[in-house]
């Protein structure tokens, strides 16, 4: 399900969380009205010109009353301490949740991957498809992360 906006691609994943493309400062008012509670930006600073830079964005989110977590992901690479770090944003701040890169797919393929103790892979794959991302190439990563967090317990 997707929720245009001049500005935003928001798609809609849960019930309480959505990813979206590049967020600026004049989004955050929209964001607000739209009723998100947590912004979780995955887009490190100086990625492309004419970015916000995270700092000027975790200002203005603060002004809105909005929680604010930088969690920035290089393209492609997705560390069990980021994992970790998206997983206790998830745990910590109140829903819903938008976590925005440039095109929302990192930012997915993070809350897959902080899911996938929770949820089995082919479940994981299925809400990201519906929201418009395939992340067929995180299949072993997420079937291995469930099956780990199984035979924990």
């Amino acid at each position: 399900m997707k929720q245009e906006d001049k500005h935003m691609d928001i798609r809609q994943v849960t019930a309480d969380f959505a990813v979206a493309d590049q967020v600026t400062a004049g989004d955050l008012a929209r964001l607000k009205a739209l009723g998100y509670k947590t912004l979780i930006c995955n887009r490190p600073d100086g990625e492309t010109a004419g970015q916000p830079a995270a700092q000027a964005l975790a200002a203005e989110a603060s002004a809105q009353g909005l929680a604010w977590e930088w969690i920035p992901i290089a393209s492609g690479h997705f560390s069990e301490q980021a994992i970790a770090d998206f997983d206790a944003a998830l745990g910590h701040h109140e829903a819903p949740v938008l976590a925005f890169c440039r095109t929302g797919t990192r930012s997915i393929t993070l809350w897959a991957l902080s899911r996938a103790g929770q949820q089995p892979a082919e479940d994981l794959l299925r809400q990201a498809a519906a929201a418009g991302y395939d992340l067929s190439a995180q299949a072993e990563r997420l079937a291995a992360l469930h099956l780990a967090a199984g035979s924990k317990g």
